[in-house]
């Protein structure tokens, strides 16, 4: 199953778990410092939140969770044929997980990943976004 992903900068994660645990009436499925992510099934999408980067309630990055590395290597395929600039990432660590996964940017510099996750990691790591601003990176 594919899921869309959201990452929000949130200026405070205990405030902001309560709210989307109410809005989509499931708790999250990871929380560290700083971070917290849900795995909402209905309607399908990742929510991640991310404490003290950028401005609150604005978007941090958006993001296509597959569910393999296979699925990753095609959509890399498919947006290169495209004509899409990619950058490819493998065993990388970013919000806490080691994950696999390709980058593009939108028409107006919106970072996307296509990614899935091989296991957790007890860090976040900061991941510079492919062919935007020199400062902009997933999860800081």
């Amino acid at each position: 199953m594919s899921r869309v992903q959201l990452a929000l900068n949130v200026s405070n994660l205990e405030s902001a778990i309560e709210f989307y645990s109410k809005l989509f009436g499931v708790g999250p499925a990871k929380v560290r410092e700083g971070y917290a992510n849900f795995a909402i099934a209905e309607p399908p999408l990742k929510l991640v939140l991310i404490e003290g980067d950028g401005a609150p309630g604005t978007m941090n990055h958006l993001g296509v969770e597959v569910e393999s590395t296979d699925a990753v290597a095609q959509a890399t395929q498919r947006l290169s044929n495209k004509g899409l600039e990619t950058k490819l990432e493998e065993e990388t660590t970013c919000c806490f997980a080691v994950q696999d996964k390709v980058w593009v940017n939108g028409p107006d510099g919106e970072p996307w990943e296509v990614y899935t996750v091989l296991s957790d990691a007890n860090v976040m790591k900061l991941i510079p976004v492919a062919g935007s601003d020199p400062g902009s990176v997933c999860c800081q």
